[in-house]
């Protein structure tokens, strides 16, 4: 099932150089924007000096966790398993759990947990609340390493989880 889904994300890469950049962005670039624009939020929403040490902190200790994971687990990347998938840019280490995933997640709920309104003002015409917004990126930085060949659908699952439950031990301490 892991594969299956793995080549279904896969499949999406090398058909279009366009694709290809935007996916590579989003995988490997966009992850620090990602992290200004929380650092940003925290700064001009909150003001509390704490709690953005707080939400960076159950971000950097999620993401060592799943680096002293990785060397328990030892799992191959799919480029390295799959002599058919060429990775969109180049990555090396285990896979298991992903590190991004981890950090991003962890970042997203931190931040979803002391505020359930983050980032942006409500839409207009929906009145929808931009409180997802951090979470949504940690989705999309996940599913862009799929498609990049760096990670297995596992792999980001995993780093997922560990973000999440760091990240509401942190908040809940």
């Amino acid at each position: 099932m892991n594969d299956t889904i793995f080549f279904l994300f896969y499949n999406l890469a090398h058909s279009s150089k366009l694709f290809d950049q935007i996916v590579v962005f989003v995988a490997d670039i966009f992850p620090y924007i990602v992290v200004i624009l929380a650092f940003l939020f925290l700064i001009f929403y909150k003001k509390n000096f704490k709690e953005t040490i707080l939400i960076f902190f159950s971000s950097a200790f999620a993401w060592f966790l799943a680096y002293v994971l990785k060397f328990l687990f030892h799992t191959q990347r799919p480029f390295d398993l799959f002599p058919n998938v060429v990775s969109l840019f180049p990555e090396a280490g285990y896979a298991f759990p992903s590190g991004h995933a981890t950090f991003f997640m962890a970042l997203a709920f931190a931040l979803f947990f002391s505020h359930k309104k983050i980032g942006l003002p409500p839409a207009r015409a929906g009145g929808a609340q931009a409180g997802y917004l951090f979470i949504f990126f940690a989705f999309l930085i996940g599913a862009s390493r799929i498609i990049a060949g760096v990670h297995f659908p596992v792999d980001i699952l995993g780093g997922f989880v560990l973000g999440f439950f760091v990240a509401f031990f942190v908040k809940n301490r």
